[in-house]
């Protein structure tokens, strides 16, 4: 993988790729929040021989800083497409996890038609009338919350509350060991008020493509779990459930769910790349 960077006016996001081959399918790989690429270490060491991949450290995050908090997820979709155009790469699919699933469905509501599909892991659905009032209210009021933890104990809660393996764990935790106390606050009360802006603004983020949810039995992360049955339900969408794994679903169980990406994106093969 190739270290390359992105210059916008709020700071230089940093992303890596593999050799681009243009008859190969390309995945790019969305890290939830706090996360940087390593998140998705098992999944590019079983694609990165087989697909064209791309990741980000996303702005504000590891490599990607400094960088100023002032953008809307809209942004960070807009500077994504940027990056997928500059490197000449159409018609990705989009792999979001968390955070990255929310940024992928602003990329399919920005740029209809040009994603080739969406895997969603342990993220959840966009529009408004999943969530309540109260929801969006207490998403935009997070910083003092986190703030409220001591930093040992908040990395603790951190690293255990997103996986339940040991390398999930350890993995989070380093991600978490790399931000200050000051800085782990104030980038994770801005990623949940800019989640709960993009609630409000009541767009349709429609998928306009193939998708497929994956979601940990045993992820706590809030209402993770109700919210992607709810979605699956609502829309007619295919759901794996990961027994033994958490919020960071690719990271406790990566042979299933690199099983699922694998078979999702055979099945897009038909498809002119």
């Amino acid at each position: 993988m190739t270290e390359k960077s992105f210059e916008t006016a709020s700071g230089v996001i940093h992303y890596w790729m593999n050799g681009f081959v243009p008859v190969r399918r390309t995945l790019v790989f969305l890290p939830g929040l706090t996360a940087d690429h390593h998140l998705f270490d098992p999944q590019i060491e079983t694609f990165e021989r087989e697909c064209n991949i791309l990741t980000w450290d996303a702005p504000g995050h590891a490599a990607s800083r400094p960088f100023r908090l002032d953008f809307s997820l809209m942004d960070k979709a807009g500077w994504l497409h940027a990056i997928l155009a500059g490197e000449g790469i159409t018609r990705p699919v989009l792999v979001g996890q968390s955070m990255g699933g929310y940024v992928s469905q602003c990329f399919m509501q920005k740029y209809p038609g040009e994603a080739a599909g969406f895997v969603s892991i342990d993220s959840a659905p966009l529009k408004r009338s999943y969530v309540t009032g109260l929801e969006i209210w207490l998403l935009k009021r997070m910083e003092p919350v986190y703030r409220a933890f001591p930093w040992e104990s908040l990395k603790k809660l951190g690293a255990d509350g997103c996986a339940v393996s040991a390398y999930g764990r350890r993995l989070m935790r380093s991600f978490l060991d790399a931000y200050t106390r000051e800085e782990y606050c104030r980038l994770s009360g801005h990623g949940m008020k800019l989640l709960a802006e993009a609630m409000e603004a009541d767009l349709p983020y429609r998928l306009d493509c193939p998708a497929v949810l994956i979601c940990g039995e045993k992820d706590r992360a809030g209402s993770a779990r109700q919210y992607n049955r709810r979605w699956a339900e609502k829309e007619g969408l295919p759901i794996c459930w990961i027994r033994d794994a958490g919020h960071n679903a690719n990271t406790d169980r990566p042979e299933e769910v690199n099983k699922i990406i694998r078979d999702f994106a055979e099945s897009l093969q038909e498809e002119k790349l």
